[in-house]
């Protein structure tokens, strides 16, 4: 995302509330039934961080969701996620919740999806992401796409992008700037 981010970065520079999609954004995806019917997901680590990275450096992290697990309750809870949407059919009626609940106005939030049922969010945002396996016509739709899927650090990638367009790069670039936010760090 380096070419995207320096095109961007003046606008990234704005966001304060970045809302991400689930299954296709922090998983691949897929899902995984048990024998007892419980839905198993799979998060990638480093998205886990970059959430907890953006809202210690005053972004605020919301999930929207048009399902909803208890799989996806535990990772939300496990990283300290307050703001979100479960089981939403309208992506655009539930980012506008999302921007009135936290105070942010649209022009300061991004989103990142990765289907057709996030071209509302899409419209609701800003700014908006595709992520790299999305189909060609949410891609279209997206302000940018990025150079990763879901489920292999694309939440990531918005993130760092984000932190080093509000000159808060150190934080992940040095030990030194890691330090600062290590004892509240969740992956």
């Amino acid at each position: 995302m380096n070419s995207l981010a320096s095109d961007l970065q003046p606008l990234l520079s704005t966001i304060k509330l970045v809302i991400t999609d689930v299954d296709g954004v922090l998983t691949d995806g897929r899902l995984y039934y048990d024998a007892n019917g419980e839905c198993i997901k799979c998060f990638h680590v480093r998205d886990g961080m970059g959430m907890r990275l953006l809202e210690e450096n005053g972004v605020k992290v919301a999930v929207v969701s048009g399902r909803d697990s208890a799989g996806l309750r535990r990772r939300i809870a496990d990283l300290n996620i307050t703001t979100f949407k479960l089981g939403v059919k309208d992506k655009f009626a539930a980012c506008r919740e999302l921007m009135i609940q936290t105070g942010i106005p649209a022009e300061h939030t991004a989103c990142i999806g990765d289907d057709c049922i996030d071209l509302p969010a899409f419209k609701a945002c800003s700014l908006s992401f595709a992520v790299a396996d999305a189909p060609d016509y949410v891609k279209a739709a997206a302000t940018g796409t990025l150079s990763l899927s879901g489920g292999a650090g694309a939440f990531r990638e918005v993130a760092d992008a984000i932190l080093f367009a509000q000159g808060k790069g150190a934080v992940i670039t040095s030990a030194e700037g890691y330090s600062t936010v290590m004892s509240k760090m969740s992956q």
